[in-house]
């Protein structure tokens, strides 16, 4: 009665887990490698052949009268009762039916070597190739336990054997496993062809839409890209700020290893600018308070400071809400010179539009430290009061060319009387050719909040523009 009464709990437990992974609270996961979840958790005899807890003792347990119908199947499956099996099939229950790691009766009876069984699953149209959480089929599994004669009988029926392939990032202790590690069988992917390297795809996480950038496949034998993405893990796991971009969890342990991040339909501010134009003045300073508020945390984030150093447009994303999120940031490979002094390794990595918003100092491969961030911030603002990118209709690499090496800076279009008090000043001091000029982040919200204050004030908004606001 007791084993009896634990296996009932261990049940309960796993589908009271199972609902509670479709919580977004905080975007956190519960670890698989909890050592209390894993006692409470009830698994049928032999594991799966790429299970990283094999190995663990698992106790024969008697089955209860009220378990679940699919849990009855596993277990009749698990101890060789073919009458049983057949009984519950003839009963109704689906025989590709699956536990909470994926696993079917044909995997569980493939493990364990019951001919009898297998043969009475097949002769039911059980799917011979079903992949369990950790991407095992019945015959990898029938295989890596010797059962010789399961084996060739799934071989002869053409059940594939999926390669076990290792990931840059496996662990060999599966206690080694990140907190942010997501079952990729819990993650539905949209089929898309041509994907390319740092491609992000709108996904389905437990019914929640999200964001996956996937690691392309010539990356698993670049060390460089490994390194690349390990470094944005490092970065997304540990920054948490309602104005930047909110890190759900990571696949590192299974093919494809995937990013994972919240989604946002309106998509980004180069978009939203493209097609609204010049914003109102109200907006153009309140989407301005998002992105410093945003690239303040960054920069403020200890031990070191997070330099975006690609921040632009394309790099700030709007929320359903109309809140801006930055992202993109932990992309650039820097080299810390010191403390708050950073070079870019490869200036590869900052190309066409993206160096239209970039410092002269980072564009030229110079050391530069938080400041260069503001002068790409001066020049957004600037393009969300004019309506148009900086130098515009020029092309991107033109325009760049004429900031960085010339040290031209766009002409203000609009009449300074359109512009909120102290607002076109701000923007020229973030872009000021010398960085000790520029404004911290800090110091920029203190500003804008200053001009919003006094706008509220004056009743500056109620006045009556000529101009086309959006």
């Amino acid at each position: 009665m007791e084993i009896a009464g634990q296996l009932k709990r261990g049940i309960s437990r796993q589908f009271s887990t199972g609902s509670l992974r479709n919580s977004f609270k905080g975007f956190g996961r519960q670890s698989s490698m909890d050592p209390k979840r894993n006692a409470m958790r009830f698994s049928f005899g032999r594991q799966s052949s790429l299970d990283p807890n094999r190995g663990l003792m698992k106790e024969q347990l008697t089955v209860p009268d009220n378990l679940d119908s699919t849990m009855q199947l596993l277990f009749m499956a698990c101890r060789g009762d073919a009458k049983g099996v057949e009984d519950l099939l003839n009963e109704g229950v689906d025989v590709n039916s699956i536990d909470l790691d994926g696993r079917t009766a044909l995997h569980i009876t493939a493990c364990e070597g019951h001919v009898d069984v297998v043969k009475l699953l097949l002769s039911r149209r059980a799917n011979i190739d079903a992949r369990d959480r950790w991407g095992s089929t019945a015959a990898a599994d029938a295989k890596f336990y010797g059962n010789v004669e399961v084996y060739n009988i799934l071989k002869a029926r053409g059940a594939k054997v999926p390669k076990t392939r290792k990931t840059p990032m496996t662990v060999t202790n599966p206690r080694e496993v990140p907190e942010y590690e997501l079952n990729p069988a819990e993650l539905q992917l949209r089929k898309c062809d041509g994907i390319t390297k740092g491609t992000y795809q709108v996904a389905k996480w437990n019914g929640t839409k999200v964001a996956v950038k996937i690691l392309d496949k010539d990356s698993y034998s670049d060390p460089d890209s490994i390194e690349a993405f390990k470094h944005e893990l490092t970065l997304l796991e540990k920054v948490r700020h309602p104005n930047v971009i909110q890190f759900v969890g990571a696949v590192t342990q299974n093919f494809p290893m995937m990013i994972v991040s919240e989604y946002h339909p309106k998509g980004d501010l180069a978009s939203y600018l493209q097609k609204k134009g010049r914003l109102q003045p109200s907006k153009a300073l309140r989407f301005a308070l998002d992105i410093a508020r945003g690239m303040n945390y960054l920069h403020e984030c200890k031990p070191d400071p997070i330099i975006h150093c690609d921040l632009k447009p394309k790099n700030i994303l709007l929320d359903s809400g109309g809140l801006l999120k930055v992202t993109g940031f932990g992309l650039i490979k820097l080299t810390k010179m010191s403390p708050e002094k950073f070079k870019v390794v490869q200036l590869g990595d900052l190309l066409g539009d993206s160096r239209l918003h970039t410092a002269p100092e980072v564009q030229k491969g110079e050391v530069f430290d938080r400041s260069a961030d503001a002068f790409s911030f001066g020049l957004i603002l600037y393009e969300m009061m004019e309506g148009a990118p900086p130098f515009h209709p020029k092309a991107p690499e033109e325009a760049s060319e004429m900031i960085a090496i010339q040290g031209l800076r766009p002409p203000f279009k609009i009449k300074s009387k359109h512009y909120p008090p102290d607002l076109k000043e701000l923007i020229q001091e973030c872009w000021d050719p010398e960085p000790v000029v520029r404004p911290t982040f800090s110091e920029i919200i203190v500003r804008l909040d200053r001009v919003v204050s006094y706008c509220a004030k004056q009743g500056w908004w109620k006045e009556t523009f000529k101009l086309p606001w959006k």
